[in-house]
């Protein structure tokens, strides 16, 4: 009887660890969420060449309801101050249909505007389709999370 008291003991104390530990993601899922995690460490750095390579020719993107192509986007990257931005990912939903995956999630995005840091969270939704040459962001839209 003690020893199974024990080994109750031991179970109880053992499997939330195991249980709770998580597997590293592969395949798909976890391609996605790279580039995701590429486009924010692109975008805060200004670099857009890392973009230019993640981005469809035919991007479309929502941005404070309006339309933006690549050329625009990657436009109004090149003109901001290097380093203005911190964009922290928070964590997201990667669903796969074939060769489209839907990621959707939220961020918050640091600025320092004057001598103040200031922070806005936005939730998003983006899509990447999977070409001859990888994954590319094919659609995306963002739109400020209200207080």
């Amino acid at each position: 009887m003690k020893a199974i008291i024990r080994w109750l003991g031991l179970l109880c104390v053992i499997a939330p660890q195991i249980c709770g530990q998580q597997q590293p993601e592969t395949g798909t899922a976890a391609a996605i969420r790279a580039l995701e995690h590429e486009w924010t460490v692109g975008q805060s750095r200004n670099d857009n060449r890392a973009l230019d390579l993640i981005f469809d020719s035919a991007l479309v993107y929502v941005e404070y309801g309006k339309l933006v192509s690549k050329g625009d986007y990657l436009s109004r990257i090149k003109r901001e101050p290097s380093g203005m931005d911190q964009i922290v990912p928070e964590p997201m939903t990667v669903q796969v249909f074939g060769t489209t995956a839907i990621v959707t999630g939220t961020y918050v995005e640091k600025q320092l505007l004057g001598r103040r840091h200031e922070a806005m969270r936005w939730r998003f939704i983006d899509t990447w389709v999977y070409k001859k040459n990888g994954w590319v962001l094919v659609a995306a839209g963002s739109a400020p999370v209200a207080n």
